[in-house]
């Protein structure tokens, strides 16, 4: 598997955004890059702002001066698209449309040389429907980077059917040799990112649609307790919401109705209303200098309960025992108990669920947490017939270990655990279906959206055993298809019991 040599030709064609970022990732890579758009100066116009880049790069120090002006002096715009004949390598990053990819890719066939890679930056067309009508489709690659270029690791190197495995592996090993972290894809819809960060979002939305608390509340709860850098709310503001339901509504279409990508008509309804999150001033939260910050909610400072018990069992138990420094008993079922309160990891049932199913009344279940023992907030809900001083008694529990609390109406796997869960589900479901390995999907999530861990290599934490059973759960009471457990998960847990793992330690 070899790279592209340093001073081979690598020709960009598009200028926005993309394109002049995979531009100055590559002049900085040592290739001489000509950056071609249709748009009279744009590509001009691009490298004078990379190379503003550039000065402000060895104004910090990142960068220096000499290497500065040797990677700007490898960049030139170029007015034609015939120009691009001595290219190696050419990568597209133009309009998410078919029919101009496919024009594109086929004139310059005609162009560049027989050996020459030609690359697609598309973020949900398939590679496969873009090189049907070349001549030599095999030598067409998706090399799909990540928005800001520069900063962002990730390269997803997606392959259709009639790539040419040689063809992925070299512009693999360039993306490797740009100070990238590729991963292999098969062309499927949403390829790896965009396909498994679905229930990033769709829960969210679910829980919001189900009144499970407030945005503000559920985004505090995904970053203080999931360790997620940005709340979903939050984010699909940022991303704008005619983006983000538009990228759901495709998944959803090409895979035919499958209802784990089922769109949520709250976004439709904000796109509906022109409310498309920071770039139109309004989206789930407003924008402006007037605009106050919603806070999260959290519960009152309570007595801390005179005794508690737990019952131990590895992992978030006794992570958070130990900030209790509370030695624990021998038997019962993991979890803790304070005031007549009995307080579980949710595995998927409601809280009311639960409490029916045990025949205990004041039942409290609390939500995952990505690092038990650094984390600042959890979040808990109640049974509808657990008593309030059986509350307070919990709420003072987990705040005599250094948390704020934040209650959750009853739903059923919380916040954290159900969207980590289908996240591990989709993941899972990717491998099976051969899309990507293992690791490829979890550095794909980590390096491309900034997962604090891979959903894999997080499931494997929980114990996929817990995984399956939360997902079983939720398909039990919610009686969806949405929440079907990948026959993956299932064959992982069936070979090796409750010692299942997608990674080796």
């Amino acid at each position: 598997m070899y790279a592209l040599p340093k001073g081979s030709v690598v020709a960009v064609v598009g200028s926005g955004a993309m394109g002049s970022g995979i531009a100055q990732v590559a002049a900085s890579a040592g290739h001489q890059v000509l950056l071609y758009d249709t748009r009279p100066g744009a590509a001009g116009q691009a490298i004078a702002g990379i190379g503003e880049v550039y000065a402000k790069l060895v104004e910090k120090g990142r960068m220096g001066a000499v290497e500065s002006d040797l990677a700007r002096e490898r960049l030139k715009p170029v007015a034609s698209l015939q120009e691009a004949a001595q290219a190696a390598l050419v990568v597209e990053a133009i309009v998410e449309n078919l029919d101009a990819k496919r024009a594109l890719f086929t004139e310059l066939e005609t162009i560049v040389a027989d050996d020459c890679i030609l690359a697609t930056n598309t973020s949900s067309i398939s590679v496969t429907a873009i090189g049907a009508p070349l001549a030599r489709p095999e030598r067409l690659v998706g090399m799909h980077f990540f928005n800001p270029v520069p900063l962002m690791a990730l390269v997803e190197v997606i392959s259709g059917l009639a790539t040419d495995r040689a063809v992925a592996d070299t512009v693999y090993a360039t993306a490797e040799a740009w100070g990238k972290n590729p991963v292999h894809a098969r062309s499927t819809p949403g390829f790896i990112v965009n396909r498994v960060a679905r229930p990033y979002y769709a829960e969210a939305l679910r829980l919001l649609l189900e009144q499970a608390a407030d945005v503000a509340t559920l985004d505090a709860v995904m970053r203080d307790c999931g360790g997620f850098r940005m709340g979903p709310f939050e984010l699909m503001d940022l991303i704008g919401h005619d983006v983000n339901f538009s990228v759901t509504s495709s998944v959803f279409a090409a895979y035919y109705g499958d209802q784990r990508f089922t769109p949520s008509i709250l976004q439709q309804e904000l796109v509906n209303a022109g409310f498309l999150g920071r770039k139109s001033g309004r989206g789930f939260y407003r924008y402006g200098d007037d605009v106050a910050r919603l806070d999260a909610q959290t519960e009152p400072v309570v007595a801390h309960p005179p005794s508690i018990a737990h019952v131990g069992a590895p992992g978030q138990i006794e992570s958070i025992a130990a900030r209790l420094h509370n030695p624990g008993v021998t038997s019962g079922k993991p979890g803790f108990y304070c005031g007549g309160a009995a307080i579980y990891l949710t595995d998927g049932r409601s809280a009311t669920q639960r409490a029916a199913d045990d025949g205990h009344a004041d039942t409290i279940v609390f939500d995952l947490l990505l690092d038990p023992a650094k984390a600042t907030r959890i979040a808990l809900a109640r049974a509808d017939g657990c008593g309030d001083a059986a509350w307070q008694a919990a709420v003072g529990l987990f705040q005599a270990a250094g948390f704020t609390v934040t209650r959750l109406d009853d739903v059923p796997g919380l916040a954290v655990m159900r969207t980590v869960a289908m996240l591990a589900n989709e993941a899972a479901d990717a491998v099976h279906q051969g899309v990507c390995s293992a690791l490829a999907v979890d550095i794909a999530m980590q390096k491309g959206v900034n997962y604090p861990r891979g959903p894999l290599a997080w499931a494997d934490l929980i114990g996929l055993h817990h995984v399956v059973t939360v997902l079983s759960n939720l398909a039990t009471t919610y009686g969806e298809d949405r929440y079907r457990v990948s026959p993956l998960l299932r064959r992982k847990l069936a070979a090796n019991a409750h010692g299942a793992r997608f990674h080796a330690q």
